[in-house]
């Protein structure tokens, strides 16, 4: 009797477990929420494309909740198509040496092409696959916001592939984990803490060119989708100071709303794949994370799935790639250094014949001493871009460090260091102009904080984002050994912080050559400013529609971009790959 006694009271645990609680009533609703979102936003892409002609963006604030939704899941999508190319991309840039040495340039390049530049030429192919839908202009305003997202994202995990520590890789490799098995069980938890604080900053930055993804224009007809971006970008032509302002508002309710829904969930779920051997003083939290783990019938659900993945995880599959340092016996050496000569013939000979083929299509509207003076232009930006990134990083790193080791005024900071990141910096246009115009101020000078305005935003994050992957360990070791003042930040904190910091400063210059752009040459009705710099250039030969001039300035751009990572951060990151490891 006992038995069967004790044997109903398991069973009747076993199903109180799985009936509902009173928090699955409270999740519940936001679940139907977000498959609502979804299948409304599916509806709407599948419409015939003939509904956005006649359907103009209203300034009537009543329509923005709709816009809100529209533009929230375009940038839901980028994000997770941005985390597929990290996750692909950054792998075999960092695994295998020979895709390293192209992959890792191609990013710098990437970077540094202007974001504009990209839709001029995906518009038509993304619309050419969907001729008679709203799927085609919205993947490529999906694709647009890619462009800002994925760069950033990309270097920051290849980064963390790079710096994880060796005690770390070598316990996996005495367990004998397969490639497969090590990349999910250490590489991607260890890169978990600064992939989604960057995730946030990528977020963050796609704000300023949802205005140009949303109002796509392909030869005469321009193609507007319902969103915040086409919103603000028919305020800003009506001049209309309310609609902005709710604009604003707005932005600040989706930025909140992902940062409670999206990040700080993410943020308190990672906080467990810190490398320390002691406990955090004060461990992040989320409220709708606790939410979750405390329902009955919706944790029973989620189990399957989390049970399939680490399955998943454990599968032993090989896979075979060149290591970054190889280690090798001679014959094998002699067999490598053979493929990397075919390796490199290969990729110089594909570098030529496109060189060749661009070097041909612009020598018919470019002469010699054009091309001397956009070198002298690059030079120009290239001067502004060190200054403002140099004191952007002494303003930013110490705060950094401040928020990143204190997770409470982390949880606190974390949605306005979002809502500035995100805040669009043509907004802030009219009051340049007027008063560099009011007070007779030198262009070349006061137009130069846009550069960095929403770039210097990668550094803090970053920043923030290595210092609260500090292994608390050696926290109390410095506390411990009485390591104070500069001595701290010299032995302990920039050591520590260095990647993170190398990673947020090459991600800040690139985007700071990509705003350059619209930061150099400004407009605010009939007023123009023009600062003498590269960004300007571009943006002039593009209003003037000289491909071959907007070609040669972008390839100066990119040229500009290339040689300065290589001379300056590239071997920072190899320094810090070398002396700097958390091992």
């Amino acid at each position: 009797m006992e038995f069967r006694f004790n044997l109903n009271r398991t069973a009747n645990a076993s199903a109180w477990r799985v009936l509902p609680n009173r928090w699955d009533f409270v999740a519940f609703p936001l679940i139907i929420c977000l498959i609502a979102m979804a299948a409304i936003g599916f509806h709407e892409t599948m419409a015939p494309i003939a509904v956005l002609k006649t359907q103009a963006i209203s300034l009537d604030p009543a329509n923005l909740p709709e816009y809100a939704l529209r533009t929230t899941l375009r940038m839901l999508a980028a994000m997770v198509a941005s985390l597929i190319f990290t996750l692909v991309y950054g792998t075999l840039a960092a695994k295998s040496r020979r895709a390293g040495q192209v992959l890792v340039p191609i990013l710098d390049i990437l970077q540094s092409v202007p974001v504009l530049g990209y839709i001029s030429f995906t518009v038509t192919f993304f619309l050419a696959l969907f001729p008679s839908r709203v799927l085609g202009a919205e993947l490529a305003a999906i694709f647009a916001i890619f462009t800002s997202q994925a760069w950033n994202m990309t270097f920051s995990f290849y980064q963390s592939l790079r710096t994880v520590p060796r005690d770390l890789d070598e316990v996996s490799r005495g367990f004998h984990l397969t490639s497969w098995q090590r990349f999910w069980k250490l590489e991607v938890p260890f890169s978990m803490p600064g992939l989604i604080w960057n995730m946030m900053m990528s977020m963050s930055g796609g704000w300023f060119f949802v205005v140009a993804s949303e109002a796509i224009t392909v030869g005469n007809n321009t193609i507007t989708l319902p969103g915040i971006g086409a919103y603000l970008a028919q305020a800003i032509t009506e001049k209309n100071l309310h609609a902005i302002g709710w604009v604003i508002l707005a932005m600040t309710v989706v930025i909140l709303a992902y940062d409670q829904f999206l990040f700080r969930p993410l943020v308190a779920w990672a906080d467990k794949f810190r490398m320390e051997n002691t406990s955090s003083g004060d461990a992040p939290e989320s409220w709708l994370l606790d939410l979750i783990r405390r329902t009955h019938l919706i944790h029973r659900l989620l189990v399957p799935m989390g049970f399939m993945l680490a399955t998943l995880a454990r599968i032993p599959i090989r896979v075979q790639l060149p290591k970054a340092i190889p280690v090798m016996s001679t014959s094998r050496s002699k067999r490598s250094r053979v493929g990397d000569i075919i390796w490199a013939i290969g990729v110089i000979a594909l570098t030529a014949f496109v060189v060749w083929r661009v070097f041909s299509y612009v020598r018919t509207g470019v002469t010699l001493d054009e091309v001397g003076h956009v070198f002298l232009l690059g030079l120009i930006t290239l001067l502004r871009v060190i200054l403002l990134i140099a004191v952007a990083s002494v303003i930013w790193v110490p705060l950094g460090v401040i928020i990143g080791l204190r997770p409470a005024l982390a949880e606190k900071i974390q949605p306005l260091a979002q809502f500035l990141a995100a805040f669009p910096a043509n907004l802030l246009f009219p009051v340049f102009v007027i008063v560099i115009v009011r007070f007779h101020l030198n262009p070349d000078i006061w137009l130069s904080p846009l550069i960095v305005l929403g770039t210097q935003w990668y550094i803090l994050f970053n920043v923030i984002a290595g210092a609260s992957a500090y292994p608390n360990d050696y926290k109390e070791a410095a506390k411990n050994f009485h390591i104070r003042g500069w001595q701290w930040w010299r032995q302990a904190m920039l050591p520590g912080i260095f990647p993170y910091y190398v990673t947020g400063a090459i991600t800040a210059s690139g985007g700071a050559w990509n705003a350059s752009i619209v930061s150099e040459f400004v407009q605010w009705g009939d007023t123009r400013l023009q600062a003498h710099g590269l960004g300007a250039y571009i943006a002039q030969m593009t209003a003037a529609g000289d491909f071959p001039k907007i070609i040669v300035g972008i390839a100066m751009m990119s040229l500009f971009v290339t040689l300065f990572n290589r001379v300056l951060w590239r071997p920072l990151y190899t320094y810090a790959e070398s002396r700097l490891r958390l091992d």
